[in-house]
């Protein structure tokens, strides 16, 4: 039996059903650099998925690689709990100095658990805290993580129905857009300002500034100001959940950079670490910063290992702005190439930004079968929205433009196979 085979053999015999990606990207995948991720039988996939964000910088970054193989070859810690550790104080300088203060951000850095829903449910549990109110306003097509507070927040159905039991303490509002014809900004101020409306004070609003898993649906600079100015008015916290948006893949460090926002939570994880080490964290406002010590703890707040390569990653692509203009231009040739392979389908529209785009292909059946074509070509993406309907492209951030021309061509290439025929003899 061939080692694929014998692989296959014990994950059907032995691991869970609730896997999931392995489903889609049927090989076993042994080694990845860069862009590109190697199968057991030697073949190389062009990665548009990107650990789902998690990989921004990329796979096996040679400068975090390094520096991680150094600090565990002199022994350095492992497990901290939340003690004093040399690598946490390199994190958190080059983190103030590089990323808080040229942005103006006097927040301190809470560590959570090491998952991004780990870091929604401490802000959620703050701002209830803070407020005294139970209320959080999320929105539709909203993903927040997994766990009962964050599942809570999520909008997909099928996600919610795992939890099992009645998920309490969130009103659900249309995303911006998310209703034809509706001003979703003026609808919420309504509810809001209706004492009859049924919705208690908030604690706070949750949102993404751009959906990952909701379908890449992008909030203008003029509805996140006006989501701060609603909550300043009711007494409420504005928590922007930047867990897959930011660390660049938006186009700058954080998503919501330029738009005149100040929020007073900002959940991160994914990239945080550089290196897909497993690192979330929750930004803070100093003056929410009321938490007695150990109330919201957890045996892994604060990954030694991330620490490492999360300082090397803020050294090496954040120290000036080079690498967002890198971004810029990468994003302008990623929608130039979106757009043309859009007008191949029908009632295809382009969305997103940044490096977080993608096309909302009418069907989930439709976007499935473009992935699979994509997958038997070389190319590792995903699908995203409601029905699943958007193929989303979150390739590395660093993967060099002929690598990502190449993996658009494949994309392209696989959508032209699954139009309709009447589209192609159009064309």
């Amino acid at each position: 039996m061939s080692a694929d085979k014998t692989a296959e053999s014990i994950f059907a015999r032995r691991e869970s059903r609730v896997r999931s990606y392995c489903r889609s990207f049927d090989a076993v995948f042994t080694q990845a650099r860069g862009s590109v991720l190697t199968d057991s039988d030697g073949r190389d996939y062009i990665d548009f998925l990107a650990g789902c964000s998690s990989l921004n910088y990329g796979h096996n970054d040679p400068d975090m690689k390094a520096a991680l193989v150094e600090h565990i070859a002199s022994d350095g810690l492992t497990h901290g709990l939340d003690m004093y550790t040399a690598p946490k104080a390199a994190f958190l300088e080059s983190f103030e100095r590089l990323i808080l203060k040229p942005r103006d951000m006097d927040h301190k850095v809470m560590m959570t658990g090491p998952t991004g829903t780990n870091a929604v449910e401490a802000a959620m549990k703050l701002a209830r805290k803070v407020t005294g109110r139970e209320t959080i306003v999320a929105f539709t097509n909203g993903f927040h993580g997994m766990t009962m507070g964050a599942l809570a927040a999520t909008g997909n159905a099928g996600k919610r129905a795992g939890g099992g039991m009645a998920l309490h303490g969130v009103v659900r509002m249309p995303y911006e857009g998310a209703i034809e014809g509706v001003d979703s900004l003026a609808y919420l101020e309504a509810m809001l300002d209706n004492p009859s409306s049924g919705i208690d004070a908030p604690a706070a609003f949750l949102i993404e500034p751009v959906q990952g898993e909701g379908g890449l649906n992008a909030a203008s600079p003029e509805f996140l100001r006006g989501l701060q100015r609603l909550a300043r008015k009711h007494g409420a916290l504005l928590i922007l959940d930047d867990i897959q948006a930011g660390i660049g893949r938006a186009g700058s460090f954080f998503s919501f950079e330029g738009m005149g926002v100040e929020p007073d939570l900002v959940p991160l994880a994914k990239s945080l670490s550089g290196m897909g080490l497993p690192f979330a964290a929750l930004l803070l406002k100093p003056e929410l910063d009321i938490w007695k010590p150990a109330e919201h703890n957890g045996t892994f707040r604060g990954n030694q290992h991330a620490f490492v390569t999360a300082r090397v990653a803020l050294e090496k692509f954040w120290a000036d702005d080079g690498f967002e203009r890198e971004i810029g231009q990468k994003a302008a040739l990623l929608t130039g190439r979106l757009e043309a392979m859009a007008r191949v389908l029908p009632g295809a529209r382009l969305k997103g930004r940044g490096m977080m785009q993608g096309i909302d292909v009418g069907s989930g059946e439709r976007a499935a079968a473009i992935c699979a074509e994509c997958f038997r070509r070389g190319l590792i993406i995903e699908t995203s929205g409601a029905g699943d309907e958007v193929v989303k492209v979150l390739a590395p951030l660093t993967t060099p433009v002929e690598t990502l021309e190449r993996g658009l061509d494949i994309l392209a290439s696989a959508i032209a196979q699954c139009a309709p025929q009447q589209t192609l003899a159009a064309e």
